[in-house]
Order: C-alpha cells, then sequence, then structure tokens
C-alpha cells in the first residue's frame, strides 16, 4: 500500500468514530468534525512519519483532543479579553459600507486592499505577508481598486439612509 492508500484506509475506518468520541470531548458536533478534519490535515502533513505509526487512529484522536484544547482555551481567552469591550469596532457607516463591499472582491484583491488601506501597510509589507512579489501587490491593488470603484457606484447613498433613519 502507498501513503495515500493508507491514509484513505485510516480515514474510512477511522473517521466516524473518532468524529463521535471528540463529540463526547467537545460536546458540540460541528467542533468535533472540525478537530478530526484538522487531525488527518496533519496527518496528511506529516504522511512520511503517520504511514508508519503502530497505531495511527490513537494518534490522530490525540491531535484531535489537543486541537480541541487549543481551541477552547483560546475561545475562552478571547472571551475574558472581550468581556468590556464592545462588540463591533466604532465603525462609521461608510467603513461598514467598505468592509461589506470588500467581502464581494477575490481574496487576493481583498487581502492587499485591506492590508494597505486598513493597516496603512507599505506595499513591500503587503507583499512580505501575503507571500507574493510587490509587483503582485500593486496588481492587485490596482484590480480591486477598480472592482471596488464599480461595487461601491451600483451602491445606494448610504448618507440618505441615516438622515431619514
Amino acid at each position: 500500500m502507498n501513503e495515500t492508500d493508507v491514509l484513505r484506509a485510516v480515514f474510512e475506518t477511522s473517521y466516524r468514530r473518532l468524529v463521535g468520541q471528540l463529540y463526547g470531548v467537545c460536546g458540540d458536533l460541528n467542533e468535533a468534525e472540525e478537530v478530526v478534519a484538522e487531525a488527518f490535515a496533519r496527518a496528511v502533513q506529516h504522511h512520511r512519519t503517520f504511514v508508519h505509526l503502530d497505531n495511527p487512529e490513537a494518534w490522530l484522536r490525540t491531535v484531535a483532543v489537543n486541537v480541541s484544547r487549543t481551541r477552547a482555551r483560546r475561545r475562552r481567552m478571547a472571551a475574558v479579553l472581550s468581556q468590556d469591550a464592545p462588540r463591533h469596532p466604532a465603525l462609521d457607516d461608510n467603513r461598514l459600507l467598505l468592509v461589506a463591499t470588500l467581502r464581494k472582491l477575490p481574496a487576493a484583491q481583498r487581502e492587499a486592499i485591506a492590508l494597505h488601506y486598513l493597516a496603512d501597510l507599505p506595499i513591500h509589507e503587503v507583499a512580505a505577508a501575503t507571500g507574493v512579489p510587490v509587483g503582485t501587490v500593486k496588481a492587485r491593488l490596482s484590480r480591486g481598486r477598480a472592482a471596488l470603484a464599480i461595487l461601491l457606484a451600483d451602491q445606494p447613498d448610504s448618507s440618505e439612509g441615516a438622515r431619514h433613519g
């Protein structure tokens, strides 16, 4: 059996059982499915070691439990940190409209525009953060601005709603 066959066989025999076990650990079926999927993703990343394990299901279960613990710890920390923080940042109507419109752009353009204009990063830092050449960032910014101009032109005037609201 090659590595892909081993991974597939372990997935077919263990996935449902692991999700059932992690459902008990997490108390949430979606969370259980996500942490087990993450465990399998890590098995793929470490496939050379994984395929030679004596008990791959035990390895997956350990990884899934650890992922579940990490995610729960992060949720608790976020809850503590955000207890007194406002639910949404103080954003004016124009910023909210811009962010909603950004969601309509392809991910690469949205990332470039958000990092450059909203995070105020220079182009070379956007390139470093996204792992692409400076020229690619410039092209994404140009295309993104053009697409935003069209999308924003199609929006009703948000100031009208503010006057009547």
